[in-house]
């Protein structure tokens, strides 16, 4: 009988593997086969920081060549972890990142759906589900960008999801957030979160603590490039960064922070700072709010959540595949995983997943094109900020959940845990940073 449930489980995961390839094989075939100048633009980006560095080139004075004509926009220490793709040719490195994509997909909705899984009856089918969970995430805009230019946000995205959600890490609790925040400014928002909920009259100490080493990684991520290549990293630091431009036009449709939402409006520029100043302090206070709240609900999954929106809402300019979030968002919005269906939540699941595969900002490029009065002009910048306004549309219906009563989230405690078991403590429950 033994044998017989140990073929079905490898059975189960040769056909999860299998059922992924063919969901994402159209994506990959199509952004892998289009015109070279066209492929993997932001990959080539990352590559020719790294191989600038190898050959002692300014790395904040390269350009990757015709059309594109990209700059290095990250920190220092990412041109250095740039450096093993250096080494690759260009056609290795293409399917090296691209397998590396979904990868990191599937570790992120592994830890977001996780709950689910442990609840997948018969316990075989539990890799098929998640073979199924992995190639609709890989639908999503945002995600099907990550294979278009070669993104890294689903690594960023989930190396924050498994510091803040794995049950006993064998990491120090906070590293992986400082190495993210190093990488890429952005996830930064997570030092907040951990700020906000490991200080104060009833902080936790886990959170304390993971705050503490998070920000001594990403300071000591900070400085290292100093000793390694330190004109390039006062460059970056004292020169590109204060250019928000080097990142392209931040009233592209693509930015779909509220700050790009702001920049497509027809207002003067100093109006646009003042307003983008008062909207992020509002909206920072509401959504870091509400994930403090959560979290002290024992809700860690919707507070992570809520803050990965930050990250994506208050930057200065947040693409539209920074929204990888929205994995992290549908797996919230779909909890507590408590074996009650209710069809409110599906069809809100549904609908946001729908949202975020189809293209909607550009259909409002679209509308603006055709020209008709007054619609034109106003619902095609409305349409064009979709993604942007549907985030905030999600960090309001994730705040609601932080409403009800401590303990009504479904949380459990993976399958064999008791509440004895000193990994999964009521205190240790509610804080994804004390052990």
């Amino acid at each position: 009988m033994r044998d017989v449930r140990g073929g079905r489980w490898w059975a189960s995961w040769a056909g999860g593997v299998l059922g992924v390839v063919v969901a994402v094989g159209p994506v990959v075939r199509y952004w892998l086969t289009n015109p070279g100048d066209q492929r993997l633009v932001d990959l080539d980006v990352y590559r020719s920081g790294g191989m600038s560095l190898l050959q002692g080139l300014p790395v904040y004075d390269m350009i990757t060549p015709a059309p594109q004509l990209l700059p290095f926009t990250y920190p220092p220490i990412a041109a250095m972890l740039a450096v093993p793709l250096a080494l690759m040719s260009w056609p290795v490195v293409q399917w090296v990142w691209t397998l590396g994509v979904f990868l990191c997909l599937g570790v992120t909705v592994w830890y977001s759906f996780r709950e689910a899984l442990a609840r997948a009856r018969p316990r075989w089918a539990m890799p098929l589900l998640l073979a199924l969970l992995v190639a609709a995430a890989s639908l999503l805009m945002p995600i099907r960008d990550q294979v278009r230019f070669g993104q890294v946000d689903i690594l960023l995205v989930m190396l924050c999801v498994a510091d803040c959600l794995a049950r006993r890490p064998w990491w120090p609790r906070g590293l992986l957030i400082g190495l993210a925040t190093a990488v890429k400014l952005t996830p930064g928002v997570f030092l907040i979160y951990l700020l906000i909920t490991g200080f104060g009259r009833d902080g936790l100490p886990g959170q304390r603590r993971a705050f503490y080493m998070a920000a001594f990684t990403a300071a000591l991520l900070t400085i290292l490039p100093f000793l390694v290549m330190p004109h390039d990293a006062a460059g970056f630091w004292f020169s590109a960064l204060l250019d928000s431009e080097r990142l392209g036009a931040n009233n592209a449709t693509t930015n779909q922070s509220i700050r790009g939402m702001l920049l497509r409006l027809y207002l003067p520029g100093w109006l646009t700072a003042v307003l983008w100043l008062a909207l992020v302090a509002v909206v920072a206070w509401y959504g870091f709010r509400h994930a403090r709240r959560a979290l002290l609900a024992g809700d860690r999954l919707t507070a992570v959540a809520l803050t990965g929106l930050m990250a994506v809402l208050i930057s200065p300019v947040a693409w539209i595949h920074h929204l990888a979030w929205v994995v992290v968002v549908l797996a919230a919005l779909a909890g507590p995983w408590d074996g009650t269906v209710r069809p409110w939540r599906v069809w809100t699941v549904a609908g946001a997943w729908i949202y975020y595969v189809v293209p909607i900002p550009w259909w409002g490029v679209s509308l603006r094109a055709a020209e008709i009065p007054v619609l034109s002009p106003v619902m095609g910048r409305v349409v064009q900020d979709a993604f942007g306004l549907g985030a905030l549309v999600l960090l309001w219906l994730l705040a609601r959940r932080t409403r009800r009563p401590a303990g009504d989230h479904g949380l459990a405690a993976p399958p064999g845990a008791t509440a004895s078991d000193p990994g999964h403590s009521p205190v240790d429950h509610i804080s994804p940073g004390n052990r």
